[in-house]
């Protein structure tokens, strides 16, 4: 169990893998499905320090000035297909595009 989880978030561990497990998962995919799985709760409930997976970065800053993860992020809020292929430059000419 990593030290910052909770043991709420050990036993949603658990609780996922084991039915994971059960539905036919290799242990190994079981493991690693849950661990994301409780990671991504604990990201949305703010309670993980990785800032780069978090937020669009600072509204008063240019595109090109934030993060490939802000412009990811900004790129998710408007829901623009294709954005996990795309790097930095598309993300933002698809945004701009988005917004007319």
């Amino acid at each position: 169990m990593p030290e910052s989880w909770t043991n709420k978030d050990e036993r949603q561990y658990e609780h996922i893998r084991d039915h994971l497990r059960e539905d036919g998962k290799k242990p190994k995919t079981a493991q690693e499905i849950a661990a994301r799985t409780v990671n991504k709760q604990r990201r949305q409930e703010g309670r993980t320090p990785n800032k780069t997976t978090q937020g669009t970065g600072n509204p008063n800053r240019p595109l090109e000035q934030r993060t490939r993860d802000e412009v990811y992020n900004r790129a998710k809020a408007l829901e623009i297909d294709g954005r996990s292929t795309m790097n930095k430059a598309e993300l933002i000419k698809a945004i701009r595009a988005q917004q007319g």
